[in-house]
């Protein structure tokens, strides 16, 4: 058995028998690995946003929280690679931690003949992008749903450094480069900041109001702007 089928069985192991926990020695016996090696595995589900808790005692064990786990998927190959494909092509942008994660919580619960069928035809596709890095402070995709005001330090073009409240309004991928798009109080309008240009990105207390964005409010000379949600405009 290959780790990711291990961890994959794991979770559907700890779903079987919850709310009741199962000991690191039982899953390792289980599985003919080592304690360690199961609470390894149990480490990486749990940092992958898989809940898994430890309960304390002689009686205790791991147990997993059926109610914020998402059930066996019935992905067919090919939506299964769609998916692991277009959270592949969110590395560079504010949002490939959580990206990371879904892809991580996908994983372990992909039935594993399909698993391994897309594993191996991902491995046949790659995506072209620039060599120097184009991502963003850690926490910028989070201002947008959580409304909070960004006091962020900026680079422009010209190597000119300012900082700037900004309440954050939406987001542009254009390639490798994703633009916050939001209201700069310094300039008193709405402006576009390049993710790899925004050095420092601070939540402040203050929630803006939400001011709404269209996509002729963008300027967008070059190109036809997508919206990604089910609606094909931006509200």
């Amino acid at each position: 058995m290959t780790r990711t089928d291990r961890l994959y069985a794991l979770v559907e192991e700890l779903r079987a028998v919850a709310p009741r926990p199962r000991s690191a020695r039982w899953l390792a016996d289980r599985f003919g690995v080592s304690s360690r090696t199961i609470e390894r595995d149990l480490s990486a589900l749990q940092q992958g946003g898989v809940p898994i808790w430890a309960e304390p005692g002689r009686t205790g064990g791991y147990c997993l929280d059926t109610t914020h786990t998402l059930a066996p998927l019935g992905f067919t190959v090919d939506e299964a690679l769609a998916v692991m494909i277009a959270l592949g092509a969110l590395a560079t942008s504010p949002f490939r931690d959580s990206a990371a994660s879904a892809l991580r919580k996908v994983v372990a619960v992909t039935d594993d003949h399909r698993l391994t069928e897309t594993a191996e035809l991902a491995a046949r596709i790659h995506l072209l992008g620039d060599e120097k890095p184009t991502g963003a402070p850690p926490g910028l995709a989070a201002a947008l749903r959580t409304g909070q005001v960004l006091r962020i330090s900026y680079t422009d073009r010209d190597g000119g450094s300012t900082e700037r409240d900004v309440e954050p309004m939406g987001f542009v991928g254009k390639g490798d480069s994703w633009y916050l798009i939001g209201w700069c109080r310094l300039r008193d309008g709405l402006r576009a900041f390049r993710g790899d240009r925004i050095v420092r990105a601070e939540p402040l207390i203050e929630r803006a109001p939400r001011r709404p964005l269209r996509a002729e409010d963008l300027g967008i000379v070059e190109g036809r702007l997508r919206a990604v949600g089910p609606d094909s405009t931006i509200s």
